[in-house]
């Protein structure tokens, strides 16, 4: 059995009690809350809409019982490469980190933070002077570390996230944690309903990519580029993306936040209860101040979404992911 799959049903095992398994339970042990502590690491892309929040709702709602622990480490428009640079890697291996290893970070940084150009370093040792203050408390390792690509997943093997994914990786498995690719598609994502088919050609080619890295580092999968694929195939008449923000759109995010639940738990995250999205960015009036009751193409911040349209975000999910599955194992 490979290893992804084993790791799936203890994991599976431990959150959905069947009777024989209940049978076998103390009630102390039935009582007792199960925790899942998952860090992701991102840009904008997880940032928007709270998306760890989104998931962490289908995620308690679909295991009842179950505290989902969402820690983000977000750095706006960079990739993997620049989270390695800005000692990301700190906050994977948080678990068995050292006092002198982070001050050691901290000292990198400072020298970066020199070149006034590079804001990220200062927004980083900021990050990583309240990681210091951690250090002295206990420290859970991580169940999960989701790992999002941006601009970087384009070139295959060749690509920044091919090489900046698996060392990340395996910081995670390090301390028994599992690692979800989480595959932005910004390039594919459509602000206006299609009038015909997406071309399919670069959404294969980055998928079949995404597949040899997620077996080479035993890694599940949010395979979006195929879930807003096989969106605008079966559903043209929903958008994708904001028409004046370059951002994933609320019905987007809800299919992103549907696709991370299916790779968290390999279950579908049909029937769940969770039927809107919120975005955190506003609409600014002319005088530069912002309306915080609508998005930046001036739409409600919330978006509830009708029975038909959460049924059909969660099945077109749910079908992509096991899609992308069944390509990954066929090779």
């Amino acid at each position: 059995m490979p290893v992804r799959v084993a790791s799936a049903l203890v994991f599976l095992i431990s959150l959905v009690a069947t009777p024989e398994v209940l049978a076998q339970q103390s009630e102390s042990d039935r009582s007792a809350k199960k925790t899942l502590d998952v860090l992701f690491i991102g840009n904008s892309y997880t940032a928007r809409h709270n998306l760890a929040n989104v998931v962490e709702a289908m995620a308690e709602a679909g295991n009842p019982g179950l505290d989902f622990r969402p820690t983000t480490v977000i750095y706006g428009g960079r990739t993997l490469s620049d989270h390695w640079r800005l000692g990301t890697a700190n906050f994977v291996k948080l678990h068995s980190l050292t006092s002198k290893e982070e001050l050691a970070t901290v000292a990198s940084l400072k020298e970066a933070a020199k070149d006034a150009t590079d804001r990220y370093a200062n927004m980083a040792l900021k990050k990583h002077h309240e990681l210091l203050k951690t250090l002295t408390s206990k420290r859970n390792k991580w169940d999960v570390v989701v790992l999002q690509s941006y601009r970087d997943d384009l070139e295959g093997a060749k690509s920044l996230y091919a090489q900046f994914a698996p060392r990340f990786a395996e910081l995670a498995r390090a301390q028994g944690a599992r690692v979800i690719l989480y595959v932005t598609t910004p390039t594919t994502q459509n602000a206006e309903p299609l009038a015909g088919l997406p071309d399919v050609g670069p959404v294969m080619k980055k998928t079949r990519a995404i597949a040899v890295l997620a077996n080479q580092i035993e890694a599940s999968v949010a395979p979006m580029s195929l879930v807003a694929f096989k969106t605008q195939t079966e559903r043209p008449d929903l958008t994708l993306r904001f028409i004046n923000d370059g951002h994933l759109n609320k019905t987007m995010a809800y299919l992103t936040a549907c696709t991370l639940y299916a790779a968290l738990f390999d279950r579908t995250p049909e029937g769940l209860p969770v039927d809107s999205i919120t975005d955190i960015r506003y609409w600014q009036r002319p005088d530069k101040s912002f309306d915080k009751t609508k998005d930046r193409d001036q739409q409600p911040i919330k978006q509830t979404f009708s029975t038909k349209d959460r049924a059909d975000l969660q099945r077109i999910a749910w079908e992509s992911y096991t899609e992308f599955e069944t390509l990954r194992h066929s090779k």
